[in-house]
């Protein structure tokens, strides 16, 4: 049976609960917020089933050469609405228009972030844009395996490792299966996430209607958090100054398996990975209207395939997949251990949301004037005409370097 002896080696993916017969395992939080299996004994019949399942405790070596691209949907609507491209909704209507079912992440009405499935184009717009919190997977392994068993065509969408914990249920190849995952910075704590909300609504003093994590009518490059209140109030701030994104960009409230992550690889168990194309400026500057540009990763001969039948509707170039790494370290590298995180969840409950991010969230004095020497020159290069230049010559030398 399963056993956490070390919650570094748990991502919450839920493949054994997903796959218990005798369904003994609930995925229950922690004092921190993140689920992990508890195994009921008395009803448990040591099949073994659940260890075997494990995409932990049977890793899963993939052996491929996979593709890079800089893309981005051609409807400027769709675009707005996603966090970068708009590739995942393409790929997503394919796969309806064939009959199909799309499983992602989304909010229920509470804005807790949860799997599930939609079987039209109409709910696709749950699945949009980013969601940083871990997800509750539920039932859907056992969902999306019943679709695939009916000859239906099944999109996953996940992180990788929930994309692992799928395959690893799945235990066979399915012709009719189609993964995306995404560069995953790693995943907050639920339980941090419902106190921010509590803590928005306590300094509205209204409930919370829509949230989004990244509104960039304002620019990609700037995006912003919202929630909308009733009677149409509205909290909007910059991602780097909202206080749960400086928790969640500063990694104290990390699932504790993000510190040291199985996924962080280029060979990967999705058919394609989607993420912002965060360098794209200085790669491919002639795609960036800083609208929003996807980086791609084609892993299979069905990312391929899947690329070829949305082409007509996209802009893509395709690029050197290690110069995209470059800028985009998280898709190699786990973030790295915040000293402060432990306190920050001891104290969870003893201090509101702005105190908690005061205490363990600030910068030092000398990165504050580092930060403010560094606008202030960027401000005056700008206005000289010269800032795009300079990015240029200081990339160039790094990418010597």
């Amino acid at each position: 049976m399963i056993t956490i002896s070390d919650k570094k080696d748990c991502m919450g993916c839920h493949a054994c609960s997903n796959v218990c017969p005798k369904d003994c395992i609930n995925m229950k939080n922690d004092n921190e917020g993140f689920w992990y299996p508890v195994v009921d004994y008395n009803k448990c019949i040591r099949c073994g089933l659940c260890e075997k399942v494990c995409p932990i405790i049977n890793e899963t070596i993939v052996q491929n050469k996979p593709k890079a691209y800089a893309c981005y949907n051609n409807n400027e609507a769709i675009r707005l609405e996603s966090s970068s491209g708009g590739i995942f909704t393409l790929i997503a209507e394919y796969i309806i228009d064939n009959n199909g079912v799309v499983f992602g992440a989304g909010f229920d009405e509470k804005f807790s972030v949860v799997h599930s499935y939609v079987e039209t184009k109409e709910e696709l717009k749950k699945f949009r844009g980013s969601k940083y919190v871990q997800s509750k997977i539920e039932n859907t392994f056992k969902e999306a395996k019943e679709f695939l068993n009916q000859g239906r065509k099944v999109l996953f969408t996940g992180t990788p490792c929930q994309i692992g914990g799928l395959k690893s249920y799945l235990q066979r190849e399915y012709n009719n299966l189609f993964c995306i995952d995404i560069i995953c910075h790693g995943v907050p704590s639920p339980k941090v996430w419902k106190k921010y909300i509590s803590y928005r609504e306590k300094q509205s003093g209204m409930l919370t209607q829509r949230i989004a994590f990244r509104r960039k009518d304002k620019g990609w490059k700037r995006y912003s958090v919202s929630f909308s209140f009733e009677n149409e109030a509205e909290y909007r701030e910059n991602f780097d100054k909202d206080l749960f994104m400086k928790a969640f960009l500063r990694n104290v409230c990390l699932r504790p398996s993000c510190y040291k992550c199985n996924f962080k690889t280029l060979h990967r168990q999705s058919d394609i990975t989607l993420a912002d194309f965060w360098g794209v400026q200085n790669i491919l500057p002639e795609m960036d209207d800083d609208k929003g540009t996807s980086l791609i990763f084609v892993n299979s001969v069905k990312g391929q395939a899947a690329l070829e039948k949305i082409k007509d509707k996209i802009l893509y170039k395709e690029i050197d997949i290690n110069e995209a790494v470059k800028y985009n370290s998280s898709a190699v590298k786990s973030v790295e251990y915040n000293p402060k995180r432990e306190g920050f969840f001891e104290e969870l409950e003893e201090f509101s949301f702005d105190e908690l991010v005061k205490k363990y969230c600030s910068d030092s004095m000398a990165v504050k004037i580092k930060r403010k020497v560094k606008s202030i020159l960027r401000n005056m290069l700008d206005k000289m005409g010269l800032l795009n230049l300079v990015k240029r010559l200081f990339t160039s030398q790094s990418l010597r370097g």
